[in-house]
């Protein structure tokens, strides 16, 4: 099973967003996709059903050995797509706590969502690296890093990256697979110039081919609880998803000596 998360900095980098339309596009391809929100904020959940604040969820399995992932799994209409909500974090809302503490708890978890015939699991994360996302970054495979097409925010994704490439000390399996450039406005000259600028400041394979645009539709599909894809005038949007989808699929490969390593 692939164990994908989704990590940032800081918010408001259109991480949620990602993460929905991105575990959205692997279960379209086929493969039977667990979308994890492990934000106290729980703005997966929040997007996609607003009964999530009454679900338990992520958090509740972590404060409770009792909890399987079996009971917190919630599916949705699509049957290759299910959902776990973040669940009463009320202990965690702040995202902090020391790392390892709840890595056992996420490790058990993942085991049994691969046990459960899940093909991926993708997990939106609290910004920063620490805590329970810190944990969770410790039990997955691959990584991938939203970063907006602004200008404030891009030159510190390298130290980003450098933070991600040292948590391999205790996750040795952690693909570090790119940045995505999100909320890009082609016609504003600064988002233009932002893009470029972190192709330029990093090395070419670290940042993704596909970009996701800055778009009022994922506002509205927000609204209406629903994948960008599925809105009306969503074609364009499931192009571009299912494009890194396929980007991601050619990256994310079994860890052996002869596989490149993006995080050196």
């Amino acid at each position: 099973m692939i164990t994908l998360a989704i990590t940032s900095q800081k918010g408001g980098v259109g991480k949620t967003t990602l993460a929905i339309n991105l575990a959205h596009a692997f279960a379209r391809s086929g493969r039977r996709t667990l979308l994890v929100d492990s934000d106290p904020q729980g703005s997966v959940g929040l997007s996609l059903t607003r009964q999530s604040r009454h679900l338990s969820g992520f958090y509740d399995m972590l404060g409770n050995p009792s909890v399987s992932a079996e009971k917190i799994i919630v599916p949705t209409r699509m049957p290759t797509l299910s959902l776990v909500a973040s669940g009463h974090s009320s202990a965690y809302e702040l995202g902090g706590g020391s790392m390892g503490v709840t890595l056992h708890r996420v490790r058990c978890f993942l085991a049994e969502v691969e046990a459960l015939d899940y093909d991926i699991c993708i997990i939106d994360t609290a910004a920063g690296l620490f805590g329970a996302t810190a944990d969770v970054l410790s039990a997955c495979n691959g990584v991938i890093v939203p970063q907006q097409a602004e200008p404030l925010g891009v030159r510190s994704v390298p130290k980003m990256l450098e933070a991600l490439a040292r948590m391999r000390v205790v996750n040795p399996q952690l693909q570090v697979l790119g940045v995505v450039l999100t909320m890009l406005k082609e016609e504003l000259t600064e988002s233009r110039e932002s893009a470029a600028a972190l192709r330029n400041l990093l090395p070419a394979e670290m940042v993704m081919q596909t970009v996701v645009p800055r778009d009022d539709l994922y506002v509205r599909a927000s609204a209406r609880g629903l994948p960008v894809g599925v809105m009306e005038e969503g074609e364009e949007s499931l192009a571009t998803f299912d494009a890194l989808r396929s980007e991601l699929e050619r990256r994310i490969v079994p860890a052996n000596p002869e596989t490149p390593d993006y995080a050196e």
